[in-house]
Formats: C-alpha cells, structure tokens, sequence
C-alpha cells in the first residue's frame, strides 16, 4: 500500500500509476502541489519519465522503491512525478532548462529541482544510481546536498533563476530578418549537410546511438523526386534514403517477427535495439515504407510495411479504435527478454528445412549478439543461401516465411512487454496519416479501416466541436491539447480523406486549423507556440521549430494549413503558413538539415501542391482516384468527391459535378480546364511529374 500523501492512485497515466505503491509520496503536477512546496518552503523534486522507459524503471527500483531514500525524498522535497507524454509542455521546459545548467543534454528519467517560489530549476540531471558509480554518485547524496545548498545559498538560486528566464526570454526572441530570402538554395543546402552527415558503412545519420530520423530520410526522398525529371536527377539521395531504410529494415532495429521498430540501436549497425516500441516512431517509418515500396517496387519494402500495419492493428489499436501509445522494453525485469532466443529453442520449433537458411541468415550460426542469447538480425539474403545450395530463391523465401511464423506463434506464449494504454491525439495523427499512406500504395483495405476507426475515436472522444484533448484513458479525456496534438491530427485527417472522402472529416479539419489559429498562432511573429493562450502558465512557452524525435509541430502545421488552404481556398491558412515560414527563416538558414518538417512546408510554398478534384459516382471516382495515385508524387493530393455530397464550402462548391466523372486539377490557386476523360487524367499527371 501507498504511504499516506502519494496521490498518484487516482491519476489514468500507466507511467504514474507504476509509482502508486511507492513509499515515496509522490504528486501529480497541480495547484496543490506546487502550493504546497510554497507553503512549506521546500525545494521541489521533479521526476519525468515514461512507462516503457528502461532507466525510469531502474531509478523506480533503486531508489523510489527503497524505504530509507524515500523517507529522504519526503522530509526534504515536495515530490512531483510528470508523464511526459501526458505532459510534453512540462518536458520540452525542463529539458531545455537542463541542458541549460549541466551543458549537455538531457533525457528520461529526468531529474530536476525547483525552486518552489517561481519553479526555476537550481540543479538537474537524469538517472541517479542508488551507490555512486560510472562517476555518478549516489542519489541520496544527491538529494542531501540540494537540500543543503537550497537552505544555505538563496541568493544565488536566485541569481541563477533570473539567469535561465533570461536565456528562455532569449530564446522567445524572434528574428523576423528582411533580408533571409526563403527560396531553393535551403533545401539545396540542407540536402548537403544530409549528405556529409550520412553514415555510408550502415546508413543513417551519425553514430551510436542510432535513430531512424524519418523527416530526414522523407527529406533525401522528396529532393530526389523534386530533381528526378530534371537533366541531373539526385540519384544519391535516392541511395541514401533506400539504403537506410534496407538497413534498418534487416537490422535488429526491427522486429523480424512480429514487425514494428525499436526505438533506437545501441551500435551503429541496427543491430541491438533499445527495445521500446513507440507508436511516434512507427507512424512516420509505415509511411516511408510504404512510399519508398511505391518507388522502387522492392518486396522488402512491401513486406516491411504490411508487417508494421499488421502489428500496428494487432497490438497497438484499442477495441474502440484509437491506438495505444507505447510496448516497454522489459518483460519479466529484463530488457528485451520477449524478443531473442536461444539456439535449442529455435531449433527445437523449426523443421530441418527450415532452420538451416534461418541460422544461416539471422545468425543463429554465429556468436551470441546480445548477453549470451541471440537478437534476430539479417547477416545474409536469401539469394544467397540460394545460390550456395543451388536452388530457387522462392524456395529459400518461402522457408524463411514459414520459419518467422512458428517463431511468431511460439514468442505469443511468453510474458509480454507491459503496454501503455494511453492513446495520445498527436501520435495518434501521426499513425493515421502513416496507415492512410500505406493503405493508398499497398492497397489495404484494412488499413484504411483501421485509421478510420482512430480518427473517428479521436473526432468522438477528444473533440468537442472546437477544442481538442491530448489523452485518453480509462474513459477519461484529460489535459488541453498542445500545437502537435492539433497538427499532426489535421496532417493525418487530409492524408485520410485522400481516401475516402467524408464531409464531417472536412468540417473537423476546419476546425482544427480554426482552433490553431485562434489559440496557438504568434500573431505578432508568425509561426505557432506549442500551448494554447489559455494553457496554465510555465517558465516558458516553447515556440519548436526543429525536428526531435517527433517532427516539428510548426512545419507539420505550416504544410497542413497550406494544403487545407489551396483545398478550400482560404488565405487565413495560406499566409499563417507562409509567416510561420517567416518566423523559422533564420533557423533554416542557420541549420535546415535540423528542420526538414519546415522545409517540407518550403518546398511546397515555393512550388504550391497539385491539388486533384474529382467529382462522380463513387465507384467511377475510386477508380479515378487510384489511378492518379499510383505514381509515387509526394507534392500531390488527391480527392475523390462523390457527385450526391453537398453542403461543401464555396471553393469545393465551384468544382461541381459534369454528367460524367470530371477531375480538375489545380497548382496552388490556378485551375486548368475540367478533365473529363480517365485518359486524359493520367496523361495530365504524367506531364506533370
């Protein structure tokens, strides 16, 4: 049971509820709290992390689950705990406030101390280990010596507190330089820093560790469509985002099983992930798959993307349609225990034909790869296990095929990986529009199925005809929704009605971008905060343009707003796009390799999107419909309208239905003559790729 004070017990976030029992008498962030701290004159003790978080839960059992640190913890702070997946407001403050006072970044378990008169961080860092090892030393040591220096030295807390509001005010400061022209040569430049970052050996940018980076390889992939009709199309851009994605998609990185991506590699070779799964990466990779299987028409990639959608309806999608937010890394108190496998075991599942080409291309007949057991990671092809015994590579296919399915099935029988239950509206877009692209390439019908089924659980459950929320559990919607929440949603919403056209999707998209406009757009800069104007005031209010883990909420916002505003015709979207282009003119100058989100919305403002409307009797503007979107053209989008919709807006209204099916096809705000031929269509679109 809980010592009396932890108030984590009625909170809906798995992460929170994991910290229920402990003697620590943890806090949810609130008014309470925080008056509290005041009240008391003690220092508060943040502690952000996540449910699926490996060092989160080893801190937990360390230290808060340990009687005599946790009676320190209470006698000398106020002790909050923040989900900061609930919470990405409280986050991106005090990491940025990290990085700030320690010099280097930061990361999850995230320890920070406040002061509780203004809540300015005084002292942070991350994970704190029980006994003072690796350099680091013991976190009860940690905690008697902030005490210490918050009793004895108030002044210079002080000093130090004025010291990071000024840098967050700088920070806010916002160069809107006349003299930055926003043409091609930023995407030109951040092309080349891609380029020089590119780790040739393994693919990728950078070194251990390794991250997927999808919003640059979706960045190598449209450079090389923008340049592929011209004389000297970028075919090493192209290199550069298939090699990666091939990498990553025979690495560890990847389940080869049951499909989905890891959070991150620990080597630079993909090979031993970071075992968490989280929806935030898989949305983005389903849809690089899929788009890049469109390009190439490599099975690999085929395979790839139907196995990510297949584990994302299996394991990842609610009952009631929305989809959860995280798999943990650990399963019975050890990281990546659900994933690898012993030899006999594998050996003892699959027939003789078959075990042979799996070893030998998984490498199970080399050494251990991960603490004396096997990761299942590709060492060799097919083809080439073909050619050495001298039969078909389908056969060798076909082993491999029925040798992942056995082990597939054996693997459901152990204890799984904790799974976080939250469906998060921001992620949620980003799986939306991820599945809505894979189901347009691969033609799955059930993928579309099921982002509709989360689109609708987010329009029913989250939305109340003009405001969103970032959280549901438990049957409870909770926290006011941030600028991610509201993009990424009206990202995914357009990628959907791309196919299957319904009018009350339309009207939510509307509202969405109303509701940025409204309560999330700088109106003196330009651009978007990442709280809304009526949001619970913090040290800060970010403003994030670059890309992290997630893509940046401003270029998600400024290429969906301009999307929606050449579909509707409506210049409130266009020019609060274009200013948010503004606003981020001098980051692109300065590094646009770390903004490809903005650079997205670039390219498509300094080359406006084909917007295609097709107007008819559904079976004929399906048809249509496919047909113009069989060619991979990522500065398109397509409608298919049925001729009986009404009550559309006055732009849309124009576009009336002919006695036949009729496309028109418009760039930007210019509209050619109506196409009334399926022939005619495709030659269209042909010319103009």
């Amino acid at each position: 049971m809980s010592e009396p004070g932890n108030r984590l017990t009625g909170e809906t976030s798995p992460y929170l509820l994991q910290h229920a029992d402990n003697p620590v008498q943890w806090h949810p962030w609130s008014d309470e709290a925080l008056e509290l701290a005041r009240r008391e004159d003690k220092p508060i003790l943040l502690s952000i992390g996540y449910s699926a978080c490996h060092w989160c839960h080893v801190m937990a059992h360390e230290s808060f689950e340990d009687a005599s640190t946790a009676e320190l913890m209470n006698r000398l702070f106020v002790n909050i705990k923040v989900d900061r997946e609930e919470r990405p407001d409280l986050d991106k403050v005090y990491q940025l406030a990290h990085q700030m006072l320690v010099q280097r970044p930061g990361g999850w378990p995230l320890t920070m101390f406040l002061a509780p008169q203004d809540l300015a961080p005084f002292f942070g860092g991350t994970y704190f280990p029980d006994k003072a090892r690796h350099g680091m030393p013991a976190f009860t040591d940690v905690l008697a010596r902030v005490a210490t220096y918050y009793r004895e030295h108030r002044e210079e807390i002080g000093r130090q507190a004025d010291a990071v509001r000024e840098v967050f005010g700088r920070i806010s400061t916002v160069d809107n330089s006349d003299d930055v022209t926003l043409d091609e040569r930023l995407l030109d430049q951040a092309r080349r820093a891609l380029g020089e970052n590119f780790e040739s050996r393994f693919g990728g940018f950078g070194h251990a560790p390794k991250f997927p980076h999808p919003t640059s390889i979706e960045r190598l992939l449209r450079h090389w469509r923008r340049t592929s009709a011209t004389e000297d199309p970028d075919l090493e851009a192209l290199y550069m985002a298939t090699f990666t994605l091939q990498s990553m998609a025979t690495g560890g990185i990847y389940d080869q099983l049951g499909g989905g991506f890891c959070r991150y590699s620990v080597d630079e070779a993909w090979m031993i992930p970071h075992f968490e799964k989280m929806l935030y990466d898989n949305g983005p990779l389903l849809a690089l798959y899929a788009q890049l299987w469109a390009v190439t028409n490599e099975a690999l990639f085929c395979r790839v993307a139907s196995e990510t959608g297949d584990w994302v309806i299996r394991e990842m999608q609610s009952p009631e349609g929305g989809y959860f937010s995280t798999l943990d890394a650990d399963s019975e108190g050890e990281e990546g225990r659900f994933y690898v496998w012993d030899r006999n075991e594998v050996e003892n599942i699959l027939d003789e034909d078959e075990y042979s080409p799996f070893a030998a291309v998984y490498g199970l007949d080399r050494r251990p790869n991960f603490e004396g057991r096997w990761h299942l990671h590709t060492y060799r092809t097919a083809s080439d296990i073909a050619n050495e015994a001298g039969i078909g590579t389908d056969e060798v296919e076909s082993a491999l095929s029925r040798a992942r399915a056995k082990l597939l099935a054996s693997r459901e029988a152990r204890v799984r990986p904790g799974r976080d239950e939250k469906v998060l509206t921001a992620w949620n877009g980003l799986m939306i529009r991820g599945m809505a692209v894979a189901a347009r390439h691969l033609q799955r019908r059930d993928f579309a199925e099921s982002a509709t089924g989360a689109l609708e659980f987010v329009r029913q459950r989250l939305w109340d005809g003009s405001r969103l929320k970032a959280c549901w559990k438990d049957g409870r919607a909770r926290f006011p929704a941030y600028l991610d929440d509201y993009a990424f949603m009206l990202d995914g919403t357009l990628e959907l009605l791309q196919l299957r056209w319904r009018g009350e999707w339309l009207t939510f998209a509307a509202g969405l971008a109303d509701a940025m406009l409204e309560h999330f757009q700088d109106h003196d800069h330009g651009g978007f905060f990442f709280t809304a104007d009526d949001h619970e005031a913090l040290l800060h209010r970010p403003r994030p343009i670059a890309d992290e883990a997630l893509p940046s909420g401003n270029g998600v916002a400024a290429q969906s707003l301009a999307r929606l505003g050449y579909l509707l015709g409506e210049p409130r979207y266009l020019e609060a796009a274009e200013r948010t282009l503004r606003m981020a003119a001098g980051a692109l100058v300065e590094m646009p390799h770390a903004h490809c989100s903005l650079l997205t919305a670039l390219e498509e403002y300094l080359a406006p999107p084909e917007t295609i409307i097709i107007r008819g009797e559904p079976e004929s503007a399906e048809e249509w419909r496919h047909m113009a979107s069989l060619v991979f053209s990522p500065g398109r989008q397509i409608f298919a309208i049925p001729t009986a919709e009404r009550d559309l807006p006055e732009g849309l209204a124009a576009k009336a239905p002919a006695e036949g099916t009729v496309a028109y096809l418009c760039r930007g705000t210019v509209c050619a003559a109506p196409v009334t031929s399926l022939s005619a269509l495709t030659a269209s679109l042909r010319a103009s790729v």
